[in-house]
């Protein structure tokens, strides 16, 4: 299963655009389906999707609407409150307005998921979830690896999160108790592929054991994650992940910034491992700023059809909406492009 598509329309920074004219048109001589058709829309595939775009483009909050849309498939959350979604933004300590577009906290504010066949659709004016009994039934598998490394902070993480309001949202705390979850104890052989790859680089494996997260090293020694570099650190979650069987075919995977605090050098290993992972099943959305990084993708894939690039941008007209060129195959296909 899949995700296809997404609509947002006056959440955080997007907001609507412009007409079929092209000319910036007010709410009162729009009619409500227009104002809504006129939001942000992005078509997905389902292979790598790679979001590319400067900062405050909306990239991770694309990210985080589509992995708070897998999660409520599960059945968790309520059909009535968006206070669910709310956490995957901050520490609960923000409501629904906040979430809101500054300049239409007044204007509908919603955003839908769809898998082509089921719509979810999150209301924030009417704090309220559309097809939410449909939507349940499907329970996706989807993992978030949020930009900030977690599992070095794992330590009494978990019962402080629940007890206390900490500063994480809910994507640090899923992070770190995704990878707390016991190994499955049979690994197919085309993932135990990938695991070996990504075991050369670490010189190891990962262990979880007594509340914290180690890397056993060939030698026997063991590491504990805070004293790795944070590279290894990243790679290392990413075994883990797949170790214990979350990242499986028609599972998905929401990846904020893969290059970040990672050696250039292992941009091709990165790439060739969420390529891997896209050959068995695995649906894959990037959010980055790297150009290099993206480009590896491009180049070190099988087949075109296995990534796709959208470009996010700030619009020019003077509203401050966010668009989404025409995806494309090729990074240098991306307008406008500031990297090329």
């Amino acid at each position: 299963m899949a995700i296809k598509s997404i609509d947002i329309l006056n959440v955080l920074v997007f907001q609507a655009q412009l007409c079929k004219n092209n000319k910036e048109c007010s709410k009162e001589i729009l009619k409500d389906t227009d104002i809504i058709n006129s939001g942000f829309h992005l078509n997905f595939s389902d292979g790598v999707n790679v979001l590319t775009g400067e900062n405050g483009v909306g990239k991770t909050s694309v990210l985080k609407m589509i992995y708070a849309a897998t999660q409520l498939s599960a059945g968790q959350g309520s059909p009535r409150r968006t206070k669910y979604f709310l956490q995957f933004f901050s520490n609960n300590t923000i409501d629904t307005n906040e979430l809101k577009n500054n300049y239409h906290k007044n204007d509908y504010c919603y955003y839908k998921v769809s898998d082509g066949c089921h719509n979810f659709e999150c209301s924030l004016s009417h704090n309220g979830i559309s097809g939410f009994d449909e939507w349940t039934g499907l329970g996706m598998q989807a993992v978030f690896i949020p930009a900030m490394e977690m599992l070095s902070h794992s330590k009494g993480f978990l019962a402080m999160h629940e007890k206390y309001n900490m500063p994480f949202d809910g994507t640090q705390a899923d992070i770190i108790m995704n990878a707390s979850l016991p190994e499955t104890r049979k690994i197919p052989i085309n993932m135990s592929v990938i695991l070996d790859k990504i075991s050369d680089v670490i010189d190891g494996i990962v262990l979880y054991e007594n509340d914290n997260f180690y890397i056993i090293k060939r030698d026997g020694h063991k590491i504990d994650f805070t004293l790795e570099a944070e590279g290894f650190r990243k790679l290392g979650l990413l075994w883990k992940l797949i170790r214990n069987g979350l990242l499986e075919k028609d599972s998905i995977l929401l990846w904020d910034e893969p290059e970040a605090n990672l050696n250039p050098e292992l941009y091709p290993l990165v790439a060739d491992v969420l390529l891997e992972l896209q050959e068995n099943g695995v649906q894959i959305f990037a959010a980055t700023q790297s150009y290099n990084f993206a480009k590896y993708l491009e180049i070190r894939r099988k087949e075109k059809e296995q990534v796709i690039f959208h470009n996010l941008y700030k619009s020019s007209s003077g509203n401050g909406g966010i668009i989404c060129s025409q995806s494309a195959y090729k990074m240098e296909e991306l307008e406008p492009n500031h990297s090329t």
